[in-house]
């Protein structure tokens, strides 16, 4: 019994330092701190990160993957808020906008700029444009979004998003990537309806 209990504290614990860790990296980004940098911002020690992670690129890896995993369960939630199918796209791309909110400028420029965080975002990327196709597919199929061809429909929008991770929108236009999901979601509200 005591060694469920304490394996429940143990993943509590976890838990709670990848929230802060992700706190932090979200607020300032991750490229100028150290692991001895990181451990004194969050009061433990080098080893207990090392319980989390053998490496600090590893360590920024698993928090990253942390962030998208919570926001997917944000994302998805709101998703299961709306009955529309007509609002469905719309939904999903506002829903990732405002899970970006919590980036930091700085942190997207890291992620972006460091390959095995840039390689989570792209993953998710890929994840997020096969949804926004399922979508449409509903969509379409229920008759609230015009005949279209989905997989074209779903593409572009794909190239779009893969545009908006890259950083492309954002030297191009000044948006920030939630800004530039939101647009992307304003856009294809109109675009898509019958």
């Amino acid at each position: 019994m005591s060694d469920l209990a304490d394996e429940g504290f143990g993943t509590r614990r976890r838990t709670r330092l990848f929230d802060e860790l992700l706190a932090l990296f979200l607020a300032e980004g991750f490229s100028h701190l150290t692991l001895d940098g990181i451990a004194a911002r969050l009061h433990c020690s080098k080893s207990t990160l090392y319980t989390l992670a053998a490496s600090k690129d590893e360590l920024v890896r698993r928090v990253t993957i942390h962030f998208f995993k919570r926001a997917t369960a944000d994302v998805e939630a709101a998703l299961a808020q709306t009955d529309s199918a007509s609002e469905r796209v719309s939904a999903y791309l506002t829903a990732v906008g405002a899970a970006l909110t919590a980036a930091s400028d700085v942190f997207m420029t890291d992620m972006s700029e460091f390959a095995p965080a840039r390689e989570v975002y792209e993953a998710n990327t890929r994840a997020a444009a096969l949804r926004v196709r399922q979508l449409i597919e509903a969509g379409v199929g229920a008759g609230v979004y015009r005949e279209v061809h989905a997989s074209f429909a779903a593409d572009l929008i794909a190239t779009m998003m893969v545009r908006i991770q890259q950083r492309g929108v954002r030297t191009a236009t000044g948006l920030s990537d939630a800004e530039a999901y939101a647009e992307l979601a304003r856009l294809l509200t109109f675009g898509l309806r019958v």
